[in-house]
């Protein structure tokens, strides 16, 4: 079983920051989980990823010791319980309106009587050697987090964190600025007061959550931490490689010009 427990973190409150994969190259995950993110996500909502080449990035994570996330395309059953029986240690599940979407994803990752997820015999359960002590480890270590990014979850927000099951909230921006008919307007008023009731209410209900900062943008993440939010998403692996290259090179520019 996995030696990492993000889950402890999580019911201890601790700050924990990670970042996206969208590219498939099993290089960039060994990169990133060498620096140092406490967890990673595999995001298969939006990038090409497919499900052969998230079990292949999961074995990669394991061996480097860090959490694997997936981001689902949907909150359906039939893709939760695939990339858990891949060795996912959780998942992150988009477009949590209500306590009934929660219990749905919650129901989707926990087998009976916990959940309703059918068992198969995968890469999670040593392809059928090791079932009771993946059934074990899964009660204890999966991770649940509940994608807050539509005005509907801001109104049901202290339902949505009362289910017991998720561990943990992070903020889509772009998508809830977009359904409070404010797209891409991140520091509108209404927006932001939006953001600061979620995060109130993760507070009320002790559960961690954070957004995702998607430059990389160290002030910009140190804010949100000062801010109260502890599950941080730091942007990801094309932001990263689009950032340095693109700085590096005006510094290069800016330097040759000085020659």
């Amino acid at each position: 079983m996995k030696p990492m427990q993000l889950k402890t973190k999580l019911v201890q409150s601790q700050t924990t920051i990670g970042s996206w994969i969208t590219l498939g190259h099993t290089a960039i995950a060994e990169i990133m989980a060498s620096a140092g993110f406490d967890w990673l996500v595999l995001d298969m909502e939006h990038s090409v990823l497919e499900l052969n080449e998230v079990q292949t990035i999961i074995q990669v994570l394991d061996s480097r010791s860090c959490p694997a996330i997936v981001r689902l395309t949907s909150n359906h059953p039939d893709q939760i319980k695939r990339v858990m029986d891949a060795g996912a240690t959780g998942v992150m599940v988009p477009m949590i309106k209500s306590a009934v979407d929660a219990q749905a994803a919650v129901d989707g990752v926990y087998y009976p009587p916990h959940g309703r997820r059918g068992v198969g015999l995968a890469r999670a359960q040593g392809f059928g050697a090791s079932f009771p002590a993946y059934r074990q480890w899964l009660e204890q270590n999966a991770v649940i987090v509940a994608m807050i990014e539509h005005v509907d979850a801001v109104h049901a927000i202290d339902q949505i964190l009362s289910v017991t099951g998720i561990d943990a909230y992070i903020i889509g921006p772009y998508d809830l600025s977009g359904s409070m008919g404010r797209p891409g307007e991140l520091d509108h008023p209404e927006v932001q007061e939006a953001i600061t009731h979620i995060r109130e209410a993760g507070q009320r209900a002790n559960k961690p959550g954070g957004i995702h900062v998607i430059e990389p943008e160290p002030e910009a993440l140190q804010q949100r931490i000062e801010s109260g939010f502890n599950f941080l998403g730091y942007s990801l692996d094309i932001r990263i490689l689009d950032s340095i290259c693109r700085n590096h090179l005006q510094l290069i520019r800016t330097s040759t010009q000085q020659l």
